[in-house]
């Protein structure tokens, strides 16, 4: 399936839900329009849980046309985006299934993955090099987190969903949610401690 239909510019300023409509009323371009909409949103949850461009951008395809294919599976009290990432962290568990072992190389490549925990300042070599250090501490960290616990901190602290948007996605509660959350950032603590000790030696 390919994604080159010209958008039009009025189809650019409709809901989802009305995209969403019209896709499922067998008008293609509404669903590319939903497609130019949300790619780089379902590249970046992706990326940030493979640390593999080549792999997020696989994703990407693959979510869209498994979305387009169960458009009449979508309920409408859920956002598009929530089902959308869904499938995605559903793409993501399947293939860590698939696959015996992480290439923990490839993970640390993740280049800015953990933004949100960046240390140092700009103006100071050395604070920069220490800052560079703990970056690559926590995505070493975070590569090495089972995948539920990856997926919450990508999602809460990377993606800054909200709690119901995150229950939706990976079919909870709320307040379970808030727990898987607290449970993946003890588990985040308790592997980067160690990590932080050798970036300090």
């Amino acid at each position: 399936m390919g994604w080159n239909v010209a958008v039009g510019p009025k189809l650019t300023t409709e809901t989802d839900a009305v995209l969403v409509q019209r896709a499922r009323d067998g008008e293609y371009a509404a669903f590319e329009a939903l497609f130019e909409r949300h790619r780089t949103l379902v590249y970046r949850f992706a990326y940030q849980m493979t640390g593999k461009r080549d792999d997020a951008e696989d994703m990407v395809q693959e979510a869209f046309v498994r979305a387009y294919q169960h458009l009449a599976r979508y309920r409408d009290e859920a956002k598009f985006t929530t089902w959308l990432l869904r499938i995605v962290t559903n793409l993501c568990t399947d293939q860590a299934r698939m696959s015996n072992r992480r290439n923990a190389l490839e993970q640390q490549e993740a280049a800015g993955a953990l933004d949100w925990m960046t240390l140092g300042s700009h103006d100071d070599p050395v604070e920069n090099l220490e800052g560079d250090r703990r970056k690559l501490a926590l995505r070493k960290a975070l590569a090495a987190l089972p995948l539920h616990h990856r997926t919450m901190i990508v999602l809460r602290d990377l993606e800054e969903r909200e709690y119901p948007d995150i229950a939706a996605i990976v079919g909870c509660t709320v307040g379970g949610a808030k727990l898987r959350v607290l449970r993946a950032r003890r588990a985040l603590r308790d592997r980067i401690a160690p990590l932080l000790e050798e970036v300090s030696i």
